[in-house]
């Protein structure tokens, strides 16, 4: 092992001269502050500007140790000496530092360095120590104290790694060759500034036709152009990187790349099948599903969304896609009919919704099939012609059993069973037609009139002789037929007035003219006075010609007392003789009413009586519903506690008069509760029901207006004998505050006190006039005839004969 080191150690040494001559020209600054510059020899020295040359007295070699030893001794690593040491053994060599007395010994005497570990570059790369000259006797030193390293000579024992393996990525189908996938990084942690041992070179194994990579960079790439995911959608690839690039013996790592193959629109649409085969009934409904067909893509995700369309026979089918499941549902369009066609072929084509321009040169990105569709026969019931009803015309003066027109149904199946015809009486309750039930020939049930109505819509049913369930029905609408059998009749019953100065010639009214025959507006009328009225010397009638005519005076001077009305068409054109103003304006007329041109019929007649007999009843129920109310107050105001004072000869409104105070408020005073108060005072219930007092110039006052009273009349003699009332007052008002149940107020209520103020008193009674009075009534006989006889019982020529 020691023979073998050495050419080794002096290379390192022909390599340490050799950095040494560059540090000094100052060509490697930057190696000046490692470690490996303490490995020099002692004869060499530094020499500065101005200072005079120093000799060190260390001498050695830079150490090397190889890693990975693995030899049973000690590895020889180098020698120190200083050169002091004259070899008579008196200086003592030690060592300190990282992995001193462990890692690394020293012989004392010699100065020899030995590794007693194995070591690891990549572990550690070198090891910095210091190195002592001591005197073995006195321990001092000789030297001082220097720093050397021991670096660890790497060798190729770390293969290259993938740290970030293994790998997964993609890459379109039909991508062109050289396409970049990925780039992979393999990692040798072998030095890479010291041999090849971390140069890295990358491969895949052999027979890989797919895909390659770059030997230098890692990066994986397509090796051919007709990736198809349908055929393969994923690759497993195995990257290799082998260190010393490449050579032989170098050491290798491997990872695993996979390659997953992405979907591009490429491959059409095609239907499993050429031909479809349904059945679906003709009594099917419109919107009905026939069936579903489907179209398959070897594609994926949107590039397989595709849609159907019908190239031929779409006139009674029509499909729709769904857009979940990409199904096409053929359904029907419009009705079938068995018995026109019972096979239906329908071309139904699938289309690519996303087409890739890149791949248009593929082919279509369509496919097409047939759907046949057989029709199957149902019963159906009996089909009207036309279906959308018949229109007919009949003149209204047509007789009874005329012919109007014919409606035609037939049994649309293969067997064309007979038919009945009915009409649906719901359209036709007054029976204004027949049909005949086998041919279906309407006829005339009744006279018609147009004026009444023009159109008649009925309703025409049809149904299978041997299956009634089979029926159909049809609207039929028959128009009448105008004749003209209307005369022509005035548009209103006119009514004019003429003065009583009227001249000849002279416009009194413009009157036109209607027929309920046709046309509306096409008609040319004339007009003539009637039989009746041409003989008239007072009116004659002018023919405007445009449709319209007037009415104009004949003479001049109409009476109104003579006569105030004249009729020149029964009912329907009245003139009244009116009284004019000197301008002409109408003052008064004394028609009263209109004549009316018919009698009352028998119905309007009952109608009458009926409501006058209603009348009557309603009546005779209010008085007698006032008469028993009269009778209940009786028997009410015979129990009727109210402590009023009423003067029965007043004329007052007396106790009637009940507008002006709520009188339930005193009909609540039945039952007063027993007072609780001691005090002296007349007992409410031992008051009597009515007081008579003495009558102050004919005034009688209601029990709680006392002080009213006294203030009208300024009596005041009235206050003593108004004193039982007084306790009496007191009395209510002490009950009032006791008792909760009372209307919150208190009110003074005064009934028929006429007051002072009337010099002509009261005129109830003619007695009133016995006294004196200072009016004079004469006036009343010039107020007309009603008032008359009020005049005479007040003439003094009355008094005297009274008196007497």
């Amino acid at each position: 092992r020691r023979n073998i080191m050495d050419p080794v150690l002096l290379i390192a040494g022909c390599l340490d001269v050799v950095l040494i001559t560059l540090l000094r020209r100052g060509d490697c600054p930057a190696l000046l502050n490692t470690s490996t510059t303490a490995g020099l020899t002692s004869a060499i020295t530094s020499t500065k500007p101005g200072m005079d040359r120093v000799k060190r007295g260390w001498v050695w070699n830079q150490f090397f140790v190889v890693e990975e030893y693995t030899g049973t001794e000690p590895l020889y690593v180098g020698k120190i000496h200083t050169d002091s040491d004259e070899g008579e053994g008196n200086i003592k060599y030690t060592i300190s530092g990282e992995g001193a007395g462990s890692i690394f010994i020293i012989d004392e005497l010699t100065g020899d360095i030995h590794a007693t570990a194995r070591l690891d570059r990549e572990e550690k790369a070198f090891y910095t120590l210091r190195a002592q000259a001591r005197d073995r006797l006195s321990d001092g030193l000789l030297e001082p104290e220097s720093e050397f390293v021991i670096k660890v000579q790497d060798i190729n024992d770390s293969e290259p790694k993938f740290l970030e393996g293994p790998y997964i990525t993609s890459v379109a189908e039909l991508s062109p060759i050289g396409t970049s996938i990925m780039k992979v990084t393999a990692i040798d942690a072998d030095d890479p500034t010291y041999g090849s041992s971390a140069r890295v070179v990358y491969s895949v194994p052999d027979g890989e036709k797919f895909f390659a990579v770059d030997k230098h960079t890692g990066t994986i790439m397509t090796a051919v152009a007709d990736l198809d995911r349908e055929t393969q959608d994923r690759y497993e690839l195995v990257v290799k990187a082998t260190d010393m690039a490449g050579q032989l013996g170098g050491l290798s790592g491997s990872t695993t790349v996979t390659i997953v193959i992405t979907d591009v629109n490429d491959n059409p649409p095609r239907f499993p099948q050429k031909m479809y085969q349904f059945t679906v009934s003709e009594g099917a409904a419109v919107g009905t599903p026939v069936g579903h067909v489907m179209a398959t893509d070897a594609d994926m995700g949107e590039n397989t969304d595709m849609a159907y369309l019908i190239k031929e026979g779409g006139d009674l089918f029509k499909v729709t896609t769904n857009v979940e499941t990409q199904e096409a549902m053929v359904s029907i369009k419009k009705p079938l009919d068995f018995e026109t066609k019972r096979t239906h072929n329908v071309v139904v084509e699938a289309v690519n919704k996303h087409v890739d321009p890149r791949f248009v040169d593929l082919g279509s990105f369509r496919d097409q099939t047939i759907v046949r569709v057989s029709v199957t026969d149902v019963d159906e019931p009996p089909l009207f012609r036309p279906a959308e009803g018949t229109v007919l015309e009949v003149q209204e003066d047509a007789k009874v059993g005329a012919l109007v027109g014919v409606v035609s149904a037939r049994d649309p199946d293969v067997k064309n069973k007979p038919v009945r015809f009915t009409i649906d009486r719901t359209t036709d309750q007054e029976m204004i037609f027949h049909i005949d039930p086998d041919t279906g020939a309407i006829t005339l049930g009744k006279i018609l009139d147009r004026e009444t109505a023009g159109w008649h819509n009925i309703t025409v049913k049809a149904v299978e002789a041997e299956n009634h369930s089979m029926a159909s029905q049809s609207s039929v609408s028959i128009r009448i037929l105008d004749v003209n059998d209307n005369p022509p009749e005035l548009a209103s019953p006119y009514e004019a007035s003429i003065c009583e100065d009227a001249k000849p010639g002279q416009l009194i009214h413009t009157i036109s003219v209607v027929d309920r025959d046709e046309p509306q507006t096409g008609h040319r009328f004339y007009f003539t006075l009637a039989p009746e009225a041409s003989n008239n010397r007072h009116f004659t009638l002018w023919d405007v010609k445009d449709n319209t005519a007037g009415i104009r005076t004949q003479r001049s001077g109409f009476n109104r007392h003579e006569q105030n009305v004249y009729f020149l068409s029964t009912g329907t054109l009245t003139i009244h003789v009116c009284g004019c103003d000197t301008d002409g304006a109408i003052q008064s007329c004394n028609a009263t009413a209109y004549v009316m041109s018919a009698a009352l019929s028998p119905g309007a007649l009952i109608a009458l009586l009926v409501c006058m007999l209603i009348l009557i009843v309603l009546v005779l129920l209010i008085l007698t519903l006032k008469r028993h109310r009269k009778g209940q107050r009786m028997a009410e105001d015979e129990e009727d506690m109210r402590d009023n004072v009423i003067k029965y000869n007043d004329e007052g409104g007396g106790e009637q008069d009940t507008q002006a105070y709520d009188m339930s408020a005193l009909r609540n005073l039945y039952d007063f509760p027993e007072a609780k108060s001691a005090e002296p005072g007349p007992d409410i219930r031992s008051l009597p029901q009515w007081i008579q007092t003495s009558r102050l110039n004919g005034t009688a006052l209601r029990a709680g207006a006392e002080a009213s009273a006294v203030a009208s009349l300024g009596v005041e003699a009235v206050a003593a004998d108004f004193s039982l009332f007084k306790g009496y007052i007191k009395k209510k008002v002490e009950q009032a505050d006791a008792d909760l149940s009372v209307p919150p107020y208190d009110s003074f209520q005064t009934y028929a006190f006429e007051g002072t103020s009337s010099p002509a008193l009261s005129l109830s009674s003619i007695h009133t006039l016995s006294t004196t009075s200072e009016q004079d009534f004469s006036y009343l006989s010039d107020w007309g005839p009603r008032f008359r006889q009020l005049a005479g019982y007040y003439a003094p020529g009355n008094l005297e004969e009274e008196g007497s």
